[in-house]
C-alpha cells in the first residue's frame, strides 16, 4: 500500500509517499480501505519529533480515517453492528495516512447519514477528544458556560457545536475578527479576539462577574493563571495541549477559595477500552445530532494525500477554520 512516511524529523517536506506492507487486522480489529484521513495537531508534533509514538502503534502518522471495511474480526464486527463493506470512520493510534489502516472495532463508528468520506474523516479525533474532556472529565452540564481557547481550530469548532447542542452557553477566543465571526456563525454565543481584547476582562463582563464553569485549554503556559481568574466557583479547567508552554504559575489561593479543578489528559496512549467507552457515548449522544444536522463537520481544506506536506504547512500557519483532510 501507499503511505505517507516521516522520513526524518523536521519541516513539512519530510513527509513523503512511500510503500509499506498492507496491515492485517487481528482479534478485535478491522481493516479499512481509507478514502480520507484527518490531519491534526498531534500529527505535526509527531513529524517534528515532539510526540513519541505509543508502544505498538504504527509510525505512520494519522489518528483518524474514513473509508470502507475490507476485512476483520467478524464476531467482533457483528457484536458492534458492523460488517464488511460498511462505510465507517475510526480513531486510531497511528497509521491513518495510508491507503489501508487497521482499527479496533470498538473505536470504529458508522459514517453518520448524509456525510461524505471527507466529512466523516474529520470527526473521530476531535469528537473523541471533546467528549472525553469537556463532558466526561469536566462534566459540562446543560445551562453552564464553556470557554474554548482557540475556537476556530478543529477541536474548537467541535466543542462549540457539541456544547451548544447539549444546552451550554459557549464563549470562545480566536486570533482575528474573521475567525471570531466564523465561530459565532457556528453557534458560539460570544467570541473574543485575543489579539485585541483581554479575554479575562471580557469573560468577567459577559458573565456579570460570575465566570465560566468549564475551560477547554489548548494553550497552557501563561493562559492558566488568567483562566483561573475568570472561572466560576467549582469551575473546571481542562488542559489538552501546551502550545503556549508546559510551565504555568497561578494563584493557588483562587483555586482554594473557588474550589476549582485543574486537570488535563492526552488521548492517544489511553487503552482501547477507554476509547471504546467514548465511542459508545458518541454513538448514543452525538451521532444522532450529526445525522439531524444539529452538528455539522467543518472542513477548511482538502489535499491529495501526496500533498500532505502542504496540509501541514496550512496547519502550522493557523489560518484555517475547522478541519484539514487528506484524500486518497
Amino acid at each position: 500500500m501507499k503511505a505517507i512516511e516521516i522520513t526524518s524529523f523536521g519541516a513539512p517536506d519530510v513527509l513523503k509517499v512511500g510503500e509499506r506492507p498492507a496491515p492485517v487486522a487481528g482479534a478485535g480489529e478491522l481493516l479499512i480501505r481509507v478514502a480520507a484521513s484527518g490531519v491534526n495537531r498531534p500529527d505535526v508534533l509527531q513529524r517534528t519529533g515532539n510526540y513519541p509514538v505509543p508502544p505498538g502503534a504504527s509510525d505512520i502518522p494519522g489518528l483518524e480515517v474514513a473509508g470502507v471495511i475490507e476485512s476483520g474480526d467478524r464476531d467482533a464486527m457483528t457484536e458492534a453492528g458492523l460488517k464488511v463493506g460498511d462505510r465507517v470512520c475510526a480513531l486510531v493510534a497511528g497509521g491513518g495516512y495510508a491507503e489501508l489502516c487497521v482499527a479496533p472495532v470498538g473505536q470504529t463508528l458508522p459514517v453518520p447519514e448524509g456525510l461524505s468520506d471527507v466529512e466523516a474523516a474529520s470527526l473521530p479525533e476531535t469528537f473523541f477528544t471533546v467528549w472525553s474532556n469537556v463532558f466526561d472529565r469536566a462534566g459540562l452540564q446543560k445551562g453552564e458556560t464553556l470557554l474554548v481557547q482557540g475556537g476556530s481550530s478543529g477541536i474548537g469548532v467541535t466543542a462549540i457545536q457539541m456544547a451548544k447542542a447539549l444546552g451550554a452557553t459557549v464563549i470562545v477566543t480566536a486570533g482575528s475578527d474573521s475567525k471570531c465571526a466564523a465561530c459565532v456563525g457556528l453557534g458560539a454565543d460570544h467570541a473574543i479576539n485575543y489579539r485585541t481584547h483581554d479575554f479575562v476582562a471580557e469573560v468577567k463582563n459577559l458573565t456579570s462577574g460570575k465566570g465560566v464553569n468549564v475551560v477547554l485549554d489548548m494553550v497552557a503556559g501563561s493562559y492558566v493563571s488568567r483562566e483561573i481568574e475568570c472561572m466560576a466557583e467549582d469551575g473546571r479547567l481542562v488542559i489538552i495541549a501546551v502550545q503556549g508552554g508546559a510551565k504555568a504559575d497561578f494563584n493557588a489561593g483562587l483555586v482554594l477559595r473557588r474550589r476549582l479543578t485543574v486537570t488535563g489528559s492526552t488521548l492517544r496512549p489511553r487503552p482501547v477500552a477507554f476509547k471504546v467507552a467514548i465511542a459508545q457515548a458518541l454513538r448514543h449522544n452525538v451521532w444522532p445530532l450529526i445525522a439531524s444536522g444539529s452538528i455539522r463537520p467543518v472542513i477548511h481544506s482538502t489535499f491529495a494525500a501526496a500533498d500532505a506536506a502542504k496540509a501541514h504547512v496550512l496547519m502550522e500557519s493557523n489560518q484555517h477554520v475547522g478541519k484539514i483532510v487528506l484524500t486518497w
